[in-house]
Order: structure tokens, then C-alpha cells, then sequence
């Protein structure tokens, strides 16, 4: 397959069904098409309808089902450039802005947008943080959300009235990140609250035993020590002592919130995870001197990641169960 190295080369590539037919079909099955029912090779492709036939079960498929292509009536002509400019564009893309540039709605963007942000989620299964020598990882957590100044006055009073006062972090969605400084692999999650046993779960679920964990002097890091050699930064006094800071933390945090506010301005926090996967996916992915990373790259990698994953419009607006059509 041709590797266009611009949008418009992209464009242009794509611009052919078939061309984006065997695009998917060469990501999912490297080893020749497969009936995704009963696993048989070698199927007929039935060429007027862009459909294979499986020869054992006679069921007929398309490279799109079992993807997050499934059920879509848009077209991989416009699958294919929303794939490149999100993994690409470095704060991100609108769904009005896609809308505008396919010939969709804006509603029917966002939910592209958000399928696309779920097949750039994972890393390696059953991997930890820290390498095999244990090398250093920093953690740090950060909440996301509005100002309580611009919130209506009645809103603010309900959480003065639940939490006694308003400012910091109330009303905000908190995030765990972890960066390994080796690597530069950097991992998100959203979670409930910043607690001890919340935070350091976390810790022991990503980080191997052993490794050099640098955190801020927050008290939810407190006997990290039992597990890891554990040092802190007291921000009131100093942000860098030698090795141990979580500057590269504060970058992420500083590009996301940015992204947050310049492209997408309001996001809920029912959705702010899949929003964490598409900046560490790009993060993840920005290339160094030893591993070259270029646009058709990433896209490459996210087109890899297509397969297995689903994301019906009931399950992204919290409806599972009403009948509720989706937007296309």
C-alpha cells in the first residue's frame, strides 16, 4: 500500500473505496482475510457488493463488522481523512470542523470522533511502568473542569452547601498520570477522588515493584517507600531537586488543559477519558531520535487498532437500553 505523507496525499489515496477496503482489510488480518463467525480463511470476495462470502458458513461480511466501523453508513472515504487529522493534528479537531470538511453533520462527527478516539485507547496488556531495571516514573494527579467564578450562582451554592465551601477542586474531575521517564509512556485515568487507597491502587497496578517514584509531597503518597524508592518534591519551596520532580507530568497536564480549552472549550465528565486517550495516544506517539513517528505512522497505528472494539451512539450518551436512534 502507498504511504501518502500529507492530508491532501491523504485524501487523494483514499479517495477510492476499495483502496480503503484493503487498507482495513491488510491491518486486520496480516495474514489474509478470515470469517469472523466460524474463523475460516480464504473467503470469497464478492466484488460488485465489497463483501466477502465465507466459504465454510456462507455468511457474508465486510471488513467493517467486528470494527468501529460497524453499522456506520458513512463511507471510509471520510472514515480515513477524520483518522489522520485526529491522530495527527496536535490540538486536536472538532467535530464541528470535521463536519464542515466531510459533509456530515456535527452530530454525526462527534460520535466518528469519539469511535476513533476508542480504537487510539491501550497499551500492552499485563505491562507495568518502570522497566526491567525499575527505572524512574513520575506521578502526579490533576482535576479538570470549570471555574467555580463562572459557574451560576445556584450551582455554586449547592456545593457550598455539600462541601462547606466552593474553590480548588470542587466541582472537578480528578486524573491520575504516570510517566516513565524511560520510555516517555505516559498513562491517564479518571478517578473517583484522590485518596490514598484511590491513588496508590493505581500506582500498584501501573508501576513495577521496586522502581524510583517521584510524586509532590501530597499526603495520599505517604509509605510508597514499602514498594518503591519513593522520593518527593515540596513545590512550596522547589520544583527540581536533581532527578526527582514531575515536570514532564506538568507538561501533559499543561498540553491537555490547553487542548481542552482551545479545541473542544466544554467537555463532560462522562466523556473525559476518551478525550485522556487521544492526547496520550498522540504523546505517546510523537517519535524521538531512536523511533521515527510521522504522520502516516500514527495513522497506521490507530487503523491497526480498529478491530475488536465497539461503540454503539446508547452506550456514549450513558443510554443503554432506551430506544434511542443513532445520528446516522
Amino acid at each position: 500500500m502507498a504511504k501518502p505523507k500529507t492530508l491532501q496525499e491523504a485524501i487523494q489515496h483514499f479517495s477510492d473505496e476499495q483502496v480503503c477496503i484493503d487498507a482495513v482489510a491488510a491491518m486486520r488480518w496480516p495474514d489474509g482475510p478470515q470469517c469472523p463467525a466460524c474463523l475460516a480463511k480464504a473467503p470469497y470476495y464478492l466484488k460488485t457488493q465489497k463483501r466477502f462470502k465465507c466459504r465454510e458458513c456462507r455468511r457474508q461480511f465486510s471488513v467493517k463488522l467486528g470494527t468501529i466501523f460497524e453499522d456506520s453508513p458513512i463511507p471510509l472515504q471520510k472514515w480515513m481523512p477524520a483518522m489522520w487529522m485526529l491522530a495527527n493534528c496536535k490540538n486536536g479537531v472538532s467535530s464541528h470542523e470535521i463536519g464542515r470538511a466531510l459533509g456530515i453533520t456535527q452530530k454525526s462527527a462527534w460520535f466518528v470522533l469519539h469511535r476513533l478516539r476508542l480504537a487510539m485507547k491501550g497499551y500492552m496488556p499485563n505491562t507495568k511502568l518502570g522497566g526491567p531495571e525499575g527505572g524512574a516514573v513520575e506521578v502526579d494527579e490533576s482535576f479538570f473542569g470549570g471555574k467555580i467564578k463562572n459557574m451560576h450562582r445556584d450551582k455554586r451554592e449547592r456545593y457550598a452547601a455539600v462541601k462547606g465551601h466552593v474553590g480548588g477542586s470542587t466541582g472537578k474531575t480528578a486524573v491520575i498520570g504516570m510517566l516513565d521517564r524511560g520510555t516517555r509512556e505516559i498513562r491517564t485515568k479518571v478517578i473517583p477522588n484522590v485518596k490514598r487507597e484511590t491513588l496508590q491502587a493505581e500506582i500498584l497496578s501501573n508501576v513495577k515493584y521496586g522502581s524510583a517514584v517521584y510524586t509532590d509531597d501530597a499526603v495520599p503518597y505517604n509509605r510508597l517507600n514499602w514498594q518503591y524508592v519513593h522520593e518527593v518534591v515540596n513545590h512550596a519551596n522547589e520544583y527540581v531537586r536533581g532527578q526527582v520532580h514531575t515536570n514532564g507530568l506538568e507538561n501533559f497536564w499543561s498540553l491537555f488543559k490547553r487542548h481542552l480549552r482551545g479545541t473542544y472549550v466544554a467537555v463532560e465528565p462522562f466523556h473525559l477519558d476518551r478525550y485522556l486517550d487521544e492526547q496520550v495516544f498522540r504523546f505517546n506517539n510523537r517519535g524521538n531520535k531512536e523511533i521515527r513517528m510521522d504522520d502516516y505512522a500514527r495513522f497506521e497505528k490507530v487503523l491497526s487498532q480498529v478491530a475488536h472494539k465497539r461503540l454503539t451512539y446508547a452506550e456514549l450518551t450513558g443510554k443503554v437500553g432506551e430506544t434511542t436512534p443513532e445520528p446516522f
